[in-house]
């Protein structure tokens, strides 16, 4: 599923009109993006928590040549799945 399908999806379901309904995804990966920036987690009970999590710089190899590569620090987006998530998921594993 790509973000217009999330639109879709989202106005099929609430009944919004299509703009409506990419306002509102809009709005929340915004939000959800927002807090990241300021450090905050943004936590969706039953769905699970988006964090940033920090990289420290790190030397990695370059597979190609063989030769070392100098990699910066970063921050990245991090997701941890809730419960309700991971039992929804694994309702049909063991079939």
């Amino acid at each position: 599923m790509n973000k217009s399908d999330l639109v879709r999806h989202v106005a099929g379901e609430t009944g919004m009109n299509r703009s409506a309904a990419e306002a509102a995804v809009n709005a929340m990966l915004s939000g959800i993006a927002g807090s990241l920036v300021r450090g905050e987690p943004v936590s969706l009970l039953g769905f699970g928590t988006f964090t940033a999590r920090h990289r420290p710089a790190r030397t990695a190899r370059n597979p190609r040549t063989g030769g070392t590569v100098s990699v910066a620090a970063s921050t990245t987006a991090a997701f941890k799945p809730g419960k309700t998530l991971k039992d929804a998921l694994n309702a049909g594993a063991g079939s």
